[in-house]
């Protein structure tokens, strides 16, 4: 590194450390608030996959961008096969040093990093619980990834993205069994339990196949009580993040106050781990009620789908423009970050 970024890069850090607005860690009590860095997850019928052609991480420069205008936490996606390309064995050294590579970025700029599965129940195309993907397979990987990066204090642990490969009431056993040996492995992790399906809160108390994500986590249990329940939400007409025509801010009140009332009566804290609107004034403050609801005193925090610099021409992108201009989008997250 030459002198004048060396130089650059220490002022900056020194701000971070003495501004006590953007740095925080997982577990200091702390809204986690930020965004979602796709790309190491891209591609995933291309296994192994090159890094830089088929998947990518963030650069340093990436992260120091969102860190310098207030973010305090990174979900990261992670593509199960990349990681661990075997069931069982072990972890692919190349995808895990960039993990490492990244938690090392994000620890020094004070931030908390989600480690997000980011396989919707399955592996390989299989369900979990089906004979080529067991179950035991998502803790031996869980248990590898907790005794390799043990930092709780700028780790936590996101056990599956939208699990909708599973029945709702498989998946909240599958991730009750993960939570359990994990702890008995002596993991301190803040822990988040996605819910069932495509985890929308549009569908919290909607019954599949005879049960709710309501009624199926509300018992959930962590015994050190470092656990959120994470959900997704996006405003567009089928909820569904790719579309640029929103519904509007009021539409999404009941449902938020419904599941901020469920996350109350049952002692759950809640995380919004995936949201995001197109650039148009209809959806920018369809955004900001979204994270004015994120904001409450149920909620953990939220993370903002998505940075990354392959996202091209996606309306929901929030990486810088090419000019180097914020995204529409960053204006609004400004008001919930400071």
């Amino acid at each position: 590194m030459n002198p004048p970024r060396l130089l650059a890069c220490a002022l900056f850090l020194f701000a971070l450390a003495t501004s006590g607005g953007a740095r925080a860690e997982c577990l200091d009590g702390r809204p986690l608030r930020g965004v979602n860095f796709a790309g190491a997850e891209f591609n995933a019928r291309t296994l192994p996959g090159i890094r830089d052609r088929n998947y990518t991480f963030p650069r340093r420069t990436d992260i120091e961008y969102f860190a310098q205008r207030g973010i305090t936490t990174v979900r990261l996606p992670v593509l199960w096969g990349r990681l661990q390309p075997a069931l069982f064995e072990p972890l692919d050294p190349t995808y895990l040093a960039a993990i490492a590579k990244t938690i090392e970025v994000t620890t020094e700029l004070g931030l908390c990093l989600i480690l997000d599965l980011h396989n919707y129940g399955g592996y390989g195309g299989q369900p979990l619980g089906s004979e080529t993907a067991p179950i035991e397979a998502l803790i031996d990987v869980w248990k590898r990834l907790a005794r390799r990066f043990p930092d709780e204090r700028h780790v936590a642990l996101g056990l599956m993205n939208e699990p909708q490969r599973l029945p709702i009431a498989v998946w909240v056993d599958v991730a009750r069994r993960t939570l359990t040996a994990l702890r008995e492995g002596g993991a301190q992790h803040l822990i988040l339990v996605a819910g069932g399906r495509w985890s929308g809160v549009h569908e919290w108390f909607k019954t599949f196949a005879g049960v709710s994500n309501a009624e199926a986590l509300a018992p959930f249990r962590d015994p050190l009580d470092r656990l959120a329940i994470e959900v997704h939400q996006y405003a567009d007409a089928d909820y569904s993040g790719t579309g640029t025509l929103c519904h509007p801010p009021d539409h999404f009140d009941p449902m938020f106050q419904a599941l901020a009332a469920w996350a109350q009566r049952h002692g759950h804290r809640l995380f919004l781990g995936e949201f995001g609107t197109a650039a148009s004034a209809d959806c920018l403050a369809s955004l900001d009620r979204l994270l004015h609801h994120a904001s409450g005193p149920t909620w953990a925090g939220w993370t903002y789908w998505a940075a990354g610099a392959w996202w091209g021409s996606y309306p929901l992108s929030i990486a810088p423009r090419p000019d180097g201009s914020d995204a529409p989008q960053m204006a609004i997250l400004a008001r919930h970050l400071n």
